[in-house]
């Protein structure tokens, strides 16, 4: 079954508020997704296998910057290469919405999203340091243009 992409709805909500919780040391809470459905700058997509979330992402579009605030991929379909694909088709959406570049802040020492992120031609545009308040780590900030 190939995975389908579509736009981020209520229906979604549940599935990606517990992928979250499974992908991150500090997960946003289910009412910070409720919150972004309305948020007139937020645009998230979800890949669905079948009625499952298997991924999800999203950026604010931000006069003509598209901040990316998280992408996760559910740990049984990582590695398979549906954080590229949805990846792919958030850089796509952003272009074609007139948007010039992307940013996003990763942790350090998250080795395979900071991988994923230069094979899409994102680079490293510096550092915020003991940006995550779990741990102190750096985030790295990477952008994109094109």
């Amino acid at each position: 079954m190939k995975p389908l992409i579509e736009n981020m709805n209520a229906a979604h909500l549940e599935q990606v508020a517990a992928l979250e919780r499974q992908c991150f040391t500090m997960p946003w809470p289910l009412r910070s997704f409720q919150e972004e459905m309305s948020n007139t700058l937020a645009r998230y997509y979800v890949m669905l296998m079948g009625d499952e979330v298997i991924a999800y992402g999203g950026f604010w579009h931000v006069l003509s910057e598209a901040h990316i605030t998280n992408i996760a991929v559910r740990p049984e379909y990582q590695g398979m290469g549906y954080g590229s694909m949805l990846l792919a088709h958030m850089i796509n959406q952003a272009h074609g919405m007139g948007i010039g570049w992307m940013t996003l802040e990763v942790r350090a020492s998250n080795t395979a999203a900071k991988k994923l992120y230069s094979k899409h031609g994102f680079s490293e545009a510096g550092r915020r340091p003991r940006y995550y308040a779990d741990n102190c780590e750096d985030a790295v900030i990477m952008t994109k243009e094109w």
